[in-house]
């Protein structure tokens, strides 16, 4: 035997495959992995799951109804909306001229929740200067992104004939998965339990459609012929069978029984699997049950905490992506020593009518707010004069006819009273 007869006899045979059976590195290269469950998750089918749909648009559209500013900073401290600055009507109004901020910032928070690599968008600058923000739709382009070199390296291609064009690191708003594979992005993640509650949904649909549970059966004695079987199925539809018969009793002859079917212990563990899914769900977008319309532990008590939860829990780190990429894109060094880009978080903070009034109120009094102010945030209410000043209007003059509204009631300084 010669060696390469013998080489050949130890080498184990290498299978090769087809399009029809493919090697599952094909499948990972087109970002089709298949489930154990046997479907395809991929960003695009992930959406026709409720509890997905509902968990991205909870995150995506809170952060698109927020406000965004761009403030200069005080040299108190303090800082105040620089709406003197290029880039405050590019953030908070439009980034571009056919797209609203909101809408911009829950599209991109879209895709960095279900796209691999994140959520992208292309600063389009004229000279040194920000001259609009645009989208990359994931289904438009690819976006490949390089990180060999450490720093992020990406490039853009728009079809499948022309090359991909290189756009610097600088030149892109990258909002990053929260995926510890990036690669793979959350959907890829958790593409098992998307898969599961697929699948459950697609049962449910199937079983209804399909009635795969009859409703009762109905046993014959004597009859047994196939054209017998369904002159008496045509009969028996005829006095069950529509709406105009319902509830209606029904008399059977000596040889025909009916038996009803009830739901087995099995369709009861299909409805709690698919309650368990959305909880899953929610674990993997770090979104409360409630906000999935899971409220089996939502009171009334605890409804307000469960939305402060999802403001500091689930929003919070979202919104400090956001801030510091746009800041670290967008401003220069030395614009971040005077500027920063924020949220304004004020209307996730707004309780009913009477909290309001009083948490309002109490601001006023420790002098933290003025009343202008005051009327500013919790009622849009436009100022009025006077109402600049910072007193404590319980201890202090303030009040009509004090001496900061009207002559001085000072008892003190008044001659009369010497």
């Amino acid at each position: 035997m010669s060696i390469l007869s013998r080489f050949r006899k130890a080498a184990p045979a290498v299978e090769t495959k087809g399009l029809a059976d493919p090697e599952p590195w094909l499948f990972e290269l087109f970002g089709a992995v298949p489930t154990l469950a046997g479907i395809t998750v991929t960003p695009y089918t992930a959406m026709t799951c409720a509890p997905v749909a509902c968990a991205i648009r909870a995150i995506s559209e809170a952060i698109g109804q927020l406000p965004l500013h761009v403030y200069k900073t005080l040299p108190d401290g303090g800082k105040a909306k620089a709406t003197d600055h290029p880039l405050y009507r590019l953030l908070h109004d439009a980034p571009n001229s056919w797209t609203p901020s909101a809408l911009f910032r829950s599209q991109v928070t879209a895709d960095a929740l279900l796209q691999p690599y994140g959520g992208f968008a292309q600063i389009v600058r004229v000279g040194d200067k920000v001259h609009e923000i645009i989208r990359l739709d994931p289904a438009l382009s690819s976006i490949i992104v390089d990180y060999s070199n450490f720093e992020p390296q990406y490039a853009v291609k728009a079809d499948g004939k022309s090359a991909a064009s290189t756009i610097p690191a600088s030149d892109i708003i990258h909002l990053h998965t929260p995926a510890y594979n990036p690669s793979r992005g959350l959907v890829g993640e958790a593409r098992e339990t998307i898969a599961l509650a697929l699948i459950l949904e697609k049962n449910a649909a199937r079983l209804f459609s399909k009635r795969t549970t009859p409703g009762g059966v109905v046993t014959l004695k004597d009859i047994s012929t196939p054209d017998g079987i369904a002159k008496m199925r045509a009969a028996w539809k005829a006095v069950v069978g529509g709406a105009e018969n319902t509830g209606e009793t029904v008399f059977l002859p000596a040889d025909m029984t009916w038996q009803n079917t009830t739901m087995t212990s099995v369709d009861a563990q299909f409805l709690e699997m698919r309650n368990f899914t959305i909880s899953d769900i929610a674990r993997v977008f770090r979104v409360s049950p409630h906000m999935l319309a899971q409220l089996e532990r939502a009171t009334m008590k605890n409804v307000e905490s469960l939305g402060q939860e999802f403001l500091s829990q689930t929003l919070l780190p979202w919104i400090k992506r956001w801030e510091q990429e746009l800041a670290l894109k967008l401003l220069t060094q030395e614009e971040r020593d005077q500027f920063v880009i924020e949220f304004n978080l004020d209307g996730f903070a707004r309780a009913d009518l009477l909290a309001r009034s009083q948490a309002l109120s109490a601001a006023v009094a420790a002098r933290i707010l003025s009343p202008n102010e005051a009327r500013a945030i919790g009622f849009n209410l436009p100022a009025y004069e006077g109402g600049d000043t910072y007193e404590n209007f319980n201890t202090s003059s303030a009040h009509a006819g004090g001496k900061l509204n009207g002559p001085s009631n000072d008892n003190q300084n008044d001659p009369a009273h010497v």
